[in-house]
């Protein structure tokens, strides 16, 4: 009489012949490192973590491994510099991995950061005066008006100027921090 065999045992007897190939094993190693290292930007970015515990942890790994995490995080932590936000804590990051000598580099980053809120401010009340100046003359006036500085076109327009400005130098910034 012939066995009958459990789906299970057949499965199982198909995945015996079945072999990973290296290609396949680098592709499942790569992908666990970028994973590691979007846990570890997330964590220490939204403050879930210290430097120091990211240290540790990054030194617990083979010297491979920890070599991709930590290109990986740098790259991470440059992307996310951003204009509105001068995050010290990714620029804490980015010395560490780049053993700290950064200061003119980040000091044109965080003079950039404050000439384009200084340029915002300005754009703001720029923008707030000529709105203002638009009620008066249709003869609305009065303190409990509040102004949407932020949803008229004249502001967004600005501001896309600007953002565009400003984002080639960031991206400038951004080039020479990797190139370091």
């Amino acid at each position: 009489m012939a066995e009958i065999k459990s789906t299970l045992e057949l499965a199982l007897e198909r995945t015996k012949k079945m072999v990973i190939s290296e290609k396949e094993k680098e592709e499942i190693r790569q992908k666990k490192l970028l994973e590691k290292a979007k846990t570890l930007f997330h964590r220490y970015r939204e403050g879930h973590a210290p430097l120091g515990e990211l240290r540790k942890e990054i030194e617990r790994m083979d010297e491979k491994t920890s070599a991709a995490v930590k290109d990986l995080l740098l790259s991470k932590w440059i992307d996310a510099l951003s204009l509105k936000d001068e995050d010290e804590r990714l620029i804490s990051g980015i010395e560490w991995l780049k053993n700290g000598c950064l200061e003119e580099t980040l000091q044109q980053f965080r003079q950039l950061c404050s000439q384009y809120r200084g340029e915002m401010e300005k754009i703001r009340q720029e923008t707030r005066t000529q709105l203002v100046e638009a009620l008066k003359r249709e003869g609305i006036v009065g303190s409990a008006i509040e102004l949407n500085v932020e949803g008229n076109p004249l502001w967004k327009e600005a501001v896309k100027k600007l953002d565009h400005l400003y984002g080639e130098k960031l991206e400038e910034i951004r080039k020479e921090l990797r190139n370091l």
